[in-house]
């Protein structure tokens, strides 16, 4: 087939293609370990997750709306930036890169867990399980500092056998459910609605990554269709497999059993069909823990590398190998995870968990926020592009997405909130730091500010 100009038209994805991108890219490592975390609250949890897809659904709106208007731009950083400066885009830069190396503490620690399966030391000695995490950490930055396409082969391999364990388990493994493992409904002591936010605070992390999901209109069949829906429908179809899954969990294994439980999905298995099923989905986790890892860590690194080259990191964070990796960036983000995990190896793989994703939660929900508040800039600066039920519809959507994502950060607790404002905070005098290399006229390692750099990068 050709275009109007005669050229090759390049068949792109289409809807259910687009849609298994964004269902691949959301069902990470996080789901494995939340049961134990959700098992204090008891099934009241499933409403938390309820609510959490919701406001995930509004989220993929105003990603999805994004990238649908302005398909040069991506992600909180690019459309934050766009919208309101230099300022914002570093502190979204900067919250969204330590939201990053926090959550992958959290997927080593999932991924110990999942190990403690085969070998219960794990499980008690915290030293130990803190060492076989930071080695799981230092092998996947060794890989991806020899490049990126080192790390993509081992993320191809891993990625295989995701989804196995997960849907197995939240396919089946309800209809053997026992009545009596939800009771008491709300296990906490906490009243309904504080214990459903709690609940969605925690849940929220499952859905982390959902701002990726929004593939180039150049590479979508029909973008303007295609991305809202495939964004809308994956996200459906991802939070229906949470849902299960969770609920699957809850019903076969008893809450005081749970709230300890290193491998949770593992254990539901073992319940239902025996330990040989334990064993395979526990396998099946560990490894999609593994590929997690190792997707993220390549993360870690390209962030700061989008922030340096357009002037908003420090400039060693541009620097790249020969096989282009930002090596750099990837040893200094794992040198904070081993530093945030040696200040919280005396608790138990379960606690630290639940701490760790809380942390990354809220310093993602930060720049959800202004993204959301980007949505909002554009309507109101660029009205002649939209029709009035259009200008009507989006500013609803970005509206709720932004109250929802405050309610989550509340959910988060203080604790939680007093040291990711901290983190927030600690990124100030490195800006005031460029701002000032900047005023020197030292500008030259650090690109200006335009549309075409920003595309280049």
């Amino acid at each position: 087939m050709t275009d109007v100009a005669g050229r090759p038209r390049r068949r792109g994805l289409g809807l259910w293609a687009a849609t298994a991108l964004v269902v691949g890219n959301m069902i990470g490592s996080g789901v494995f370990l939340l049961p134990s975390s959700l098992a204090s609250f008891g099934a009241i949890s499933v409403l938390g997750w309820l609510f959490t897809s919701l406001g995930a659904v509004l989220l993929a709106l105003v990603f999805a709306r994004l990238g649908r208007c302005d398909p040069l731009v991506g992600g909180p950083y690019a459309y934050t930036r766009r919208a309101f400066g230099d300022f914002l885009g570093f502190q979204t830069a900067w919250g969204y890169w330590i939201a990053i190396w926090a959550g992958n503490a959290a997927i080593a620690v999932a991924f110990v867990g999942y190990l403690a399966h085969f070998f219960p030391v794990l499980a008690s000695n915290r030293l130990l399980a803190m060492a076989v995490a930071l080695v799981a950490i230092w092998v996947v930055t060794g890989v991806n500092a020899f490049g990126v396409r080192q790390g993509g082969i081992v993320q191809v391999v891993t990625t295989v056998l995701k989804l196995v364990p997960l849907l197995a388990v939240a396919l089946i493994v309800p209809f053997f459910a026992d009545p009596a493992n939800f009771t008491p409904f709300n296990a906490s002591e906490q009243g309904s609605f504080s214990a459903v936010t709690a609940t969605a605070a925690l849940t929220l992390w499952a859905f982390i990554g959902i701002e990726s999901a929004t593939v180039p209109a150049g590479d979508v069949r029909e973008p303007r269709r295609t991305i809202p829906r495939a964004t809308l429908i994956g996200t459906i179809v991802t939070a229906v497999v949470y849902v299960l899954g969770t609920v699957a969990v809850l019903g076969v294994v008893p809450r005081d059993r749970l709230t300890e439980s290193t491998a949770p999905f593992a254990d539901a298995a073992s319940a239902v069909f025996g330990g040989w099923a334990g064993n395979a989905v526990a396998a099946g986790a560990a490894i999609a823990a593994f590929g997690a890892l190792n997707g993220w860590v390549l993360l870690q690194g390209q962030i700061p590398l989008a922030a340096a080259r357009d002037g908003l990191f420090p400039k060693a964070f541009a620097r790249t190998s020969r096989g282009g990796a930002p090596v750099f960036g990837l040893v200094a983000s794992s040198v904070l995870v081993t530093v945030l995990m040696a200040m919280n190896y005396t608790a138990s793989l379960v606690s630290q968990f639940t701490f760790v994703i809380l942390l990354a939660t809220l310093t993602t929900l930060v720049p959800y926020a202004y993204s959301a508040m980007a949505q909002l800039m554009l309507l109101a600066t660029d009205r002649g592009r939209f029709s009035r039920r259009r200008l009507l519809t989006d500013g609803v959507v970005a509206l709720l997405a932004f109250a929802y994502s405050l309610w989550a950060i509340a959910g988060a607790g203080y604790e939680v909130m007093a040291k990711g404002l901290l983190l927030l905070l600690a990124g100030m005098p490195v800006y005031v730091w460029i701002a000032y290399r900047r005023k020197r006229g030292t500008t030259a390692a650090f690109p200006k500010k335009s549309d075409e750099g920003r595309e280049a990068a």
